[in-house]
């Protein structure tokens, strides 16, 4: 096989001054721009859900068990739809109770189990009032019982709680509290962990 010769791509002085003189005068084309970034990740907002989480494992941990209210202190609320005129009955103890609920001598974490368990079944059987003796808490560390702000705490946070207020001297006095319950509609859910 024949090996081709490259062909010769010298050019000559005389060449290239002809070249230059055709073309004539030449400026310097401007640099190309920079080709566009590549676009950037949308931000991931870690310490909001490091926040979240740190919220949540607190919330979870035992130590908002350890709040507690003042033994004496009566508690008293109700839903900004429910009447004024209707805590007061409670509070007297106008309403017939259905069912009752003794959390003395339970720890925290399993008086609050009993409490979800107990309501949903009030709530099932239709009962409108319910008594919850959470006591007085006289043996806790800190003088106040612990309870006491459990129930305060989770009778708030219920949508199936119509207003609460602690009971009359002769029903419990401070060491109760009377419940009223939204009725149940009939053919509605029972929403998980009631």
């Amino acid at each position: 096989m024949a090996r081709r010769k490259a062909p010769d791509t010298q050019v000559s002085e005389d060449d290239a001054a002809l070249f230059r003189e055709a073309i004539g005068e030449v400026r310097p084309l401007p640099a190309p721009p920079p080709p566009p970034e590549r676009p950037r990740p949308p931000p991931k907002p870690r310490m909001r859900a490091l926040d979240e989480a740190e919220a949540l494992a607190q919330s979870r941990s035992a130590g908002w068990f350890e709040a507690t209210i003042d033994a004496a202190e009566a508690l008293a609320w109700r839903r900004d739809e429910v009447p004024e005129k209707v805590l007061k009955a409670l509070r007297r103890g106008q309403y017939s109770v259905g069912a009752e609920l003794d959390l003395h001598q339970l720890r925290a974490p399993e008086a609050e189990r009993w409490l979800r368990v107990f309501l949903a079944e009030a709530r099932a059987e239709g009962q409108a009032c319910v008594r919850i003796i959470h006591g007085k808490g006289h043996r806790a560390a800190a003088g106040g019982s612990v309870l006491k702000a459990l129930v305060d705490r989770m009778l708030r946070q219920r949508a199936d709680v119509l207003a609460y207020a602690s009971a009359p001297e002769a029903m419990g006095g401070t060491g109760a509290v009377l419940v009223l319950l939204a009725r149940r509609r009939p053919g509605a859910l029972q929403p998980p962990g009631a």
